[in-house]
């Protein structure tokens, strides 16, 4: 290939390619000292001076790339040009518009590589991506990649289905065996997975985890964890595109979608949908919005999962009053007006009532969050000045919580129910009731 340039624009090209073996001719009328050294060892060949039209026309048509990498836009848009016109790939460094491709910003762990590209939007992104990417990598991450190629004719023969192959990696690659690999301990990273060919078994578990009240950053590390390694999916309505691209690209998903008054699968049939997918072997990802034990059904899935004696595993997750309270700038506690908090749902029964501890609810030295309460706001509201809340008793409502489309809604049990009714406020959304409204703060 064709490095157009010999300055340090070059020279910061000319590691990158030399690093994967490429074959460069460099042309340029100056050399940088590194260079220089990289001709004298023979790693280059300078094959010229200037990039003028006549030389480059020389050079270009035995080239398989072309990277113009001087300090002229001007000239490296020349290049880029003629190229072009000879149906040769270049690259133009920093400067997308004459380029044919661009070089993403790259991490090399051995034969692990991790490529990061904005398209040529924003280079300096790129870079910047990658160093944090570099801190992730152990340094021995190359070393394991080289023992798992290694032992993959040995797995292979001893387990011919894909499914079992990936399970056993994924076991050794979350075990010691993987520590081991990385300090270049064979013997005992061998040990262990000897170990896991010998007492490997198909079995099947649950894993209940809570995804937090909407915006993906505030996903735990184990629920991401647990995400990457599911076979198959059960998700509700609740959860957002952007959570589900987190999931493993080739685990099965299933929406179980319980949206207010309409569920794609009752409850009996979802507890059956996991214990079925368990017992076939199956680790199966029940992904629940917010965290599963508050108001998610998270109970009676954890007993039908030991009725039928299958294993499970609990990952709480920020629920949705955490979240979009202090999302909202609204603290569910402040010594002078709230010593408690209640969570209480705003989902009435069949018959249309709402059964709920009222007394409790009007106790105004706390804050109550209520969850699923927009359909029956107005009854709720009733509900509340019933048992003696004032008119102008303090009230908010938090819609899609933690979201970029979060919007808050603050008034009073007077208007809050005509407030939500004219601005068109819809699920998901929680109310929030209380003198801590008024401590609301918003950073400037």
């Amino acid at each position: 290939m064709l490095l157009v340039g010999g300055g340090e624009i070059a020279v910061n090209k000319g590691r990158l390619l030399l690093d994967h073996g490429a074959r460069i001719d460099v042309l340029a009328e100056k050399l940088h000292p590194v260079v220089k050294d990289w001709v004298e060892a023979g790693k280059v060949t300078h094959v010229g001076g200037d990039a003028e039209d006549a030389l480059l026309r020389t050079y270009l048509p035995g080239c398989r790339l072309v990277y113009a990498a001087t300090d002229s836009r001007e000239v490296n848009r020349r290049v880029a040009a003629l190229a072009d016109e000879l149906n040769i790939p270049v690259c133009a460094v920093d400067d997308p518009a004459p380029s044919s491709f661009i070089t993403p910003a790259q991490v090399r762990r051995g034969l692990v590589r991790v490529a990061v590209s904005t398209g040529g939007a924003a280079p300096v992104l790129a870079r910047r991506l990658r160093e944090q990417i570099e801190r992730l990598l152990p340094e021995g991450t190359g070393r394991l990649a080289t023992y798992m190629q290694a032992r993959r004719a040995l797995v292979s023969s001893r387990y011919p289905e894909v499914g079992d192959r990936k399970r056993i990696w994924e076991d050794f690659l979350d075990g010691p065996g993987a520590d081991a690999a990385r300090q270049s301990d064979e013997d005992r990273a061998d040990m262990f997975l000897n170990g896991l060919l010998e007492t490997r078994v198909r079995k099947g578990e649950v894993w209940l985890v809570g995804a937090g009240p909407g915006d993906p950053d505030l996903l735990t590390l184990k629920a991401l964890h647990l995400m990457q390694n599911a076979d198959s999916v059960l998700y509700d309505n609740l959860l957002s595109p952007a959570l589900l691209d987190m999931v493993r690209r080739d685990a099965e998903l299933v929406f179980v979608g319980k949206k207010r008054d309409r569920h794609a699968l009752p409850q009996d049939e979802i507890n059956q949908e996991m214990v079925r997918r368990a017992q076939a072997g199956e680790r199966v990802l029940r992904l629940k919005g917010g965290d599963p034990f508050i108001f998610g059904r998270g109970g009676e899935e954890i007993e039908a999962l030991v009725e039928a004696g299958v294993s499970f595993r609990l990952v709480p997750g920020i629920s949705a009053a955490n979240g979009c309270a202090a999302c909202s700038g609204i603290p569910l506690t402040h010594r002078d007006c709230a010593q408690a908090c209640l969570f209480v749902t705003g989902h009435a029964r069949a018959d249309g009532v709402l059964d709920l501890p009222w007394d409790d609810m009007a106790d105004r030295r706390q804050t109550v969050v209520i969850y699923m309460g927009i359909s029956t706001l107005p009854q709720l509201v009733t509900g509340l000045r019933a048992k003696g809340l004032p008119a102008d008793w303090p009230v908010a409502i938090v819609e899609r919580g933690t979201q970029p489309s979060q919007r808050v809604l603050t008034g009073t049990l007077d208007t809050i129910a005509g407030q939500a009714a004219q601005t068109g406020v819809k699920s998901p959304a929680l109310v929030i009731v209380g003198q801590v409204v008024r401590h609301r703060v918003v950073s400037p």
